[in-house]
């Protein structure tokens, strides 16, 4: 047997036993456990800091898998998963009676996703249950893209850590309801509104809601980097302490200053790896200049303005 394969037994063995595995997405890495298994999922809130108002997302290896959790799969469901999963698109649907609350936050609702990373479908098939992982941090935190920022953020409250490398998409999943009347964009992400909009008609944008949240990624803080960040136009930074610049169009002179891709893509596969990055090299400040307001900016827009300090 490889030691790779030994590994993805010991992790899968693991989640059964109702322990921790992070492992990756191609979006983010997450913090894995049994999503059938209450105190399990229980353990996932403890080690990230998580409040129960904010729900987990299950991941499958199968549209079969995603429909025995759901109570209702409309044609919506079936038309979106047959075209972006495996994919970094989320599906809010009601759920079934085996899904426990703390999942849920409560509600009648559960987040289901095919990850596109091979381990991690790897991961969910060797288990043979579904896989309830938010990002694999302390809450409100810049997101893992790497074992490593897992690693430092987790230690050893995570019993076992699969290394796939860095995560390619690098923000999270769409999250799109189909729970109600008419479709809700809840967390807008790399697969855009339009996309979807183009498949099953129009989509309703969700800016926040009471209470208990039907999608993660909607606190008003959140993505934030230890080090006080603030978004900035025309190449205006902060004028006290030293601080790093990341620009994609006008340069300033900071102490450390970083040409960020042009592409909204390629910018958001980088953006938290060089957030983490800075954040360990101790700056009084981080300035980013904010991102166009193009429509394939939005949810790397919808980051930066949750992660910001401030404006400048």
């Amino acid at each position: 047997m490889s030691e790779d394969l030994a590994r993805l037994r010991l992790a899968a063995s693991l989640v059964r036993a109702g322990k921790l595995v992070a492992f990756p997405t191609e979006t983010v890495y997450g913090l894995g456990a049994n999503a059938l298994d209450a105190d399990a999922v229980a353990r996932i809130f403890a080690v990230k800091g998580r409040p129960f108002t904010s729900p987990v997302i299950v991941h499958v290896d199968s549209i079969d898998m995603a429909r025995k959790l759901a109570a209702v799969w409309p044609d919506s469901a079936e038309t979106l998963a047959a075209r972006f999963w495996p994919g970094p698109l989320t599906l809010v649907l009601p759920r079934g009676p085996e899904v426990p609350d703390i999942v849920t936050a409560g509600l009648p609702t559960v987040g289901l996703r095919m990850p596109a990373h091979p381990l991690a479908l790897a991961l969910i098939r060797e288990a043979g249950v579904p896989v309830a992982a938010p990002s694999a941090n302390r809450f409100t935190e810049v997101s893992p893209t790497t074992a490593a920022h897992v690693s430092s953020s987790l230690g050893d409250a995570v019993d076992l850590i699969l290394d796939g490398g860095p995560s390619a998409v690098g923000i999270e999943s769409t999250v799109v309801s189909l729970a109600a009347g008419r479709p809700l964009l809840l967390r807008p992400g790399m697969i855009s509104r339009e996309t979807i909009e183009a498949l099953i008609g129009p989509v309703e944008l969700v800016a926040a809601v009471p209470g208990a949240h039907p999608s993660p990624g909607m606190h008003p803080r959140h993505y934030s980097p230890r080090t006080a960040l603030y978004l900035v136009d025309g190449g205006v930074i902060p004028e006290a302490g030293r601080g790093a610049y990341l620009w994609h169009s006008t340069p300033a002179p900071a102490a450390r200053a970083i040409a960020m891709p042009a592409e909204a893509a390629a910018y958001g596969a980088m953006l938290y790896r060089i957030l983490h990055e800075l954040d360990e090299q101790g700056w009084d400040w981080i300035a980013v200049e904010a991102p166009p307001q193009d429509l394939e900016w939005t949810a790397i827009a919808d980051r930066l303005h949750r992660a910001a300090t401030g404006r400048l």
